[in-house]
């Protein structure tokens, strides 16, 4: 087997889920293109790994720990993204960047040290 096409395929992959992170507003089709690519990286390790003949097989070993934290990461994600659409009714990056980079702190919190009356 040639190395060019597993290459060549793993950079068109890596390509689409780069343009996808930057051109994407929507965050559930950000960590797509993420996962789209974490999976050429693992093509690439796969590829090598049968073209250099390892005998410990380190490339496949990689791969799966890169799927392994892809599971995780994709986990953590879609929460976040979850609580994020709860909360702001809206999963679009570039208006949650613009009420991030707005926010402008309140007044400081009192620092006195006096206790409250109670009533009784």
């Amino acid at each position: 087997m040639h190395l060019a096409y597993p290459a060549v395929l793993a950079a068109l992959l890596f390509c689409t889920g780069l343009y996808g992170v930057l051109a994407r507003r929507n965050a559930i089709l950000v960590l797509m293109s993420v996962e789209l690519m974490l999976n050429a990286v693992n093509l690439n390790l796969v590829a090598f790994d049968v073209w250099l003949r390892d005998t410990l097989h380190a490339g496949q070993a990689l791969t799966l720990f890169t799927i392994a934290i892809a599971a995780a990461e994709i986990g953590i994600g879609l929460a976040i993204v979850l609580m994020v659409y709860r909360n702001r009714g809206t999963s679009d990056v570039d208006r949650l960047r613009d009420t991030a980079e707005g926010h402008e702190p309140g007044p400081a919190p009192s620092t006195s040290t006096a206790r409250p009356e109670v009533a009784a």
